[in-house]
């Protein structure tokens, strides 16, 4: 069914006000409270979209809608804002930050828009490139972001070969620190060699934060694999050797493959 998404979404904003006026604990809620919750249903959006699970999408972004029309309920109630005015604000914000659309820009690529975007930023009062970055970010992702938003200005390598000798020099850093046994010097090298491994990962056109999340899932799997295939033979792995563990992991690998 293609239904009018204005009519879908008046129904939703109708059925918010009724639950904010009648159910206890929706009633009960404060934007504080709805906030870890949110979190989790971003978390669970980006677990769809990493699975390529496009139902799950589709429920996902349904509950994070749902959210931001009880944000505004609520901030209606506060006589903060109005869902009208959330709407709008960012229908003029994509005005205006797109007048390669909406003006006599030019932008022939997707860099020329993203570098037109940050410099709009600045004009609008924000006070430097990569403030925008939630300071919440997962590190990952939060380095991720502070590369992409520093290339704008032209800060960036000229390409990937620069990145891996930038890779490679960390990692010797990290090496020299693990020698002389200092715990700190060895964490901030550590941290150096994934910050840099991030930027290469750019480089390559991977999402680092997805690219890692994907072995996650993948050692989930073979992990519990592996233990059922030892109880299966009447072991568990606590009493299995270290050989025996990677004998069953090595048969899962293959069969995987």
């Amino acid at each position: 069914m293609n239904q009018d998404p204005a009519v879908s979404f008046s129904k939703l904003v109708q059925i918010m006000d009724e639950l904010r006026e009648k159910c206890p604990w929706d009633k009960k809620q404060t934007v504080a409270s709805l906030r870890q919750m949110t979190i989790e249903e971003t978390y669970e959006l980006a677990d769809a979209i990493t699975d390529n699970d496009w139902k799950g999408i589709k429920e996902e972004l349904g509950d994070l809608l749902l959210h931001i029309v009880f944000y505004a309920k609520i901030g209606a109630e506060e006589n903060q804002f109005q869902l009208s005015e959330v709407i709008n604000g960012i229908c003029e914000k994509l005005i205006a930050r797109h007048p390669h659309i909406y003006g006599d820009v030019k932008a022939e690529s997707a860099e020329e828009v993203k570098k037109n975007w940050e410099n709009l930023k600045l004009k609008e009062g924000k006070r430097s490139v990569i403030g925008g970055v939630p300071r919440s970010l997962p590190a990952m992702e939060k380095a991720m972001r502070l590369q992409e938003k520093a290339k704008q200005v032209g800060f960036e390598w000229d390409n990937r070969e620069q990145v891996w000798d930038k890779v490679e020099e960390e990692i010797g850093e990290m090496k020299a620190a693990i020698q002389e046994g200092d715990q700190a010097k060895i964490e901030e090298e550590f941290g150096d060699v994934v910050f840099s491994m991030v930027n290469y990962a750019r480089f390559l056109q991977v999402d680092a934060e997805n690219a890692l999340e994907r072995t996650n899932k993948k050692f989930i799997h073979r992990f519990t694999k592996m233990e059922e295939a030892a109880l299966n033979s009447g072991k568990d792995l606590q009493h299995m050797s270290l050989q025996e563990m990677d004998a069953i992991w090595n048969t899962i690998k293959q069969q995987q493959q």
